[in-house]
C-alpha cells in the first residue's frame, strides 16, 4: 500500500513538472510555433493533474478543449495568419481610425443593447438542474450530442483546410 502512495506522489510531480516545463517553453520561446508546443505540453500536464485529482471527464475536456481545439487554432491562425509585410501594407491610416471608432462603438453597443433586452435574469436559488459532472456529462452525451458532434466536425474541416492551403504554399502577389 505504501509502494501505491509513492507511485501516485511521484506522478503527481511528474504532471507538475510537465505543467511548468510547458509553461516555460511556452513563455521563453522565440518561434511562435514552439510556444505553442509548450502550451500544449502545459496543457497536457493540467490534464494529468485533474486526473490525479480524480476527475476523468475533467481530464477529457482539457486535452479535448484546451489541447485539441485551442492549440489547433493558434496553429491555425499562424499559418493563415499574414506576414509582417503584409500587415505594414494594411495599416489603418489616421482617415480611416474615427469611421473604425464609430463602427466598433455602434456594434458593440447594439450586441450588448441586445444581450439586455433577450436575457431573463433568473435569481441563482430558482435555476434549474445541478451543475455536477454528473449532470453536465449527460446532457452532452444526450441533449446536446449533435452539437457536440457538429463542433468536431467543424474543427476537422478546419484542420484538413490549413493542411491544403500549407500544402499548396502563400503565393506572394507582385503589383
Amino acid at each position: 500500500m505504501i509502494v501505491y502512495q509513492y507511485i501516485a506522489e511521484a506522478l503527481f510531480y511528474a504532471f507538475v513538472a510537465l505543467t511548468f516545463m510547458g509553461g516555460f517553453m511556452a513563455i521563453r520561446s522565440r518561434l511562435l510555433m514552439h510556444s505553442v508546443l509548450g502550451l500544449a505540453v502545459s496543457l497536457f500536464g493540467v490534464a494529468g493533474l485533474y486526473f490525479y485529482l480524480g476527475s476523468p471527464f475533467l481530464t477529457m475536456m482539457q486535452i479535448l478543449i484546451y489541447v485539441g481545439a485551442v492549440c489547433i487554432i493558434i496553429v491555425l491562425g499562424v499559418m493563415l495568419g499574414n506576414t509582417p509585410g503584409q500587415l505594414a501594407a494594411k495599416k489603418m491610416t489616421r482617415k480611416n481610425l474615427p469611421i473604425a471608432l464609430l463602427a466598433c462603438t455602434t456594434g458593440f453597443i447594439a450586441l450588448f443593447v441586445a444581450t439586455i433586452n433577450r436575457t431573463d435574469f433568473i435569481p441563482a436559488t430558482e435555476r434549474i438542474g445541478d451543475m455536477s459532472i454528473r449532470f453536465v456529462g449527460e446532457n452532452l452525451l444526450l441533449q446536446y450530442c449533435l452539437a457536440f458532434e457538429l463542433i468536431s466536425v467543424i474543427l476537422l474541416t478546419a484542420i484538413i483546410g490549413s493542411i491544403i492551403l500549407a500544402r499548396g504554399g502563400r503565393e506572394e502577389k507582385t503589383s
